[in-house]
């Protein structure tokens, strides 16, 4: 079993910043990819950022150069540090991470979701 668990969510002005963190734990052999997904009422989640174990970074358009994600394989732990934060950025952000249980067989988990509101 694997747990996902987020913090950093709240409450921002435009501009503002804030930073997510997600810690996984468990039975684990190792992590390929760790991201952070969005999702506001009636769509579909979306995927801001992610990060290979490699280092190697993607992020949607919308947040480049505002949003930065890094990680640290050590402490299976992602970081998605968030500036000059717009209203339509406000959504549920979700932490996922495809991890290794059993060798070579790779699975896909969430965390339960922080709440990140930008207004004024």
């Amino acid at each position: 079993q694997v747990h996902l668990v987020e913090s950093g969510g709240g409450l921002v002005q435009p501009g503002g910043s804030l930073r997510l963190s997600c810690a996984a734990s468990g039975s684990i052999r190792s992590i390929n990819a760790m991201g952070w997904y969005r999702q506001t009422p009636g769509k579909q989640r979306e995927l801001v950022a992610d990060i290979t174990s490699g280092g190697r970074t993607n992020y949607v358009d919308s947040v480049k150069g505002r949003f930065t994600i890094t990680r640290d394989n050590a402490k299976s732990t992602v970081w998605l540090q968030m500036n000059n934060l717009k209203p339509e950025d406000t959504a549920v952000y979700f932490c996922n991470a495809v991890v290794e249980i059993i060798p070579a067989q790779m699975y896909n988990y969430w965390g339960q979701g922080t709440q990140v509101t930008v207004s004024s």
